[in-house]
C-alpha cells in the first residue's frame, strides 16, 4: 500500500497542487479497495495496483489531449477491463476546513446500520456515521486514502429552502479532522453550488473504480 494519494491530497487541501508540467505518476493503491485517478491542472495521479509501465503504453496509445488522458474515456475503459473494477462517474473533488461550535441546524445520529444510506455508504466508506435533519441527512465517512469525506441528501419535498447548503455545512462542524472532502459529479450544478455555497473549494477531478 502507499500513502503518495494521501500526501498529495493533505498538500492540495492546503493549497499545494503537484506541479502543472504535464507528467501523470503511477503509484500503489492507498489500500486493497481504492483504485482510480485523480486529475490536477496538468498533472494526473493514477493510482492502481497495476504494472506502471502497461499504464503508461495505454496512456500513450490515447488520441486524446495527453493533458487529459488520464480520464479520457478510452483510457479509463481500458483500466476497468484491466482491473476487473467498475466506475460510476467522473467527480469534482472539493474540500473545506473544519469549523467550530455546533452545526448550524438540529440533527439527530441515525444508530440503524440497516439504513438504506448507512448500508450505501458503507460501500465507499469506512467509520460510517449519519445525520438526520428534518428533510435530508448528512453523512460522514472516510474514503480514499483515509480523508474524511461528506455526502448530503435532501427530500425533493425539501428542496429549494437552503436545506442542502446547512447540510453541507454542518459536516464541516461534525468532521473530526482538519479538513472534509465532498465529490459532486460536475453536471449536478445544483449540488456543485450547494457545496460550494458552504466553503467548499474545488481541486481536481476525480474517477474512483471500485470492486464488481
Amino acid at each position: 500500500m502507499s500513502d503518495h494519494v494521501a500526501r498529495v491530497l493533505s498538500a492540495a487541501a492546503r493549497g499545494v497542487f503537484p506541479p502543472p508540467d504535464g507528467s501523470t505518476v503511477v503509484v500503489p493503491q492507498p489500500s486493497r479497495r481504492d483504485a482510480g485517478v485523480l486529475a490536477f491542472t496538468a498533472h494526473s495521479v493514477v493510482f492502481v495496483d497495476e504494472d506502471p509501465a502497461w499504464v503508461r503504453a495505454e496512456l500513450a496509445a490515447s488520441s486524446a489531449d495527453p493533458l487529459a488522458a488520464a480520464m479520457s474515456p478510452g483510457f479509463l475503459t481500458a483500466l476497468m477491463a484491466r482491473t476487473g473494477r467498475r466506475m460510476d462517474t467522473v467527480d469534482m473533488l472539493t474540500v473545506a476546513g473544519r469549523l467550530d461550535g455546533p452545526p448550524p441546524l438540529p440533527l439527530r445520529e441515525v444508530r440503524d446500520p440497516d439504513h438504506p444510506r448507512v448500508v450505501r455508504a458503507r460501500a465507499y466508506r469506512d467509520d460510517v456515521r449519519v445525520w438526520a435533519a428534518d428533510g435530508g441527512v448528512v453523512v460522514l465517512g472516510r474514503a480514499v486514502a483515509g480523508r474524511w469525506e461528506a455526502a448530503v441528501e435532501v427530500d425533493e419535498a425539501a428542496r429549494g429552502r437552503g436545506l442542502g447548503v446547512r447540510l453541507a455545512l454542518a459536516a464541516r462542524h461534525l468532521v473530526p479532522g482538519g479538513v472534509v472532502w465532498a465529490q459532486q459529479p460536475p453536471g449536478n450544478a445544483r449540488s456543485v453550488r450547494t457545496f460550494q455555497a458552504a466553503g467548499y473549494r474545488p481541486v481536481c477531478a476525480e474517477a474512483l473504480l471500485v470492486s464488481r
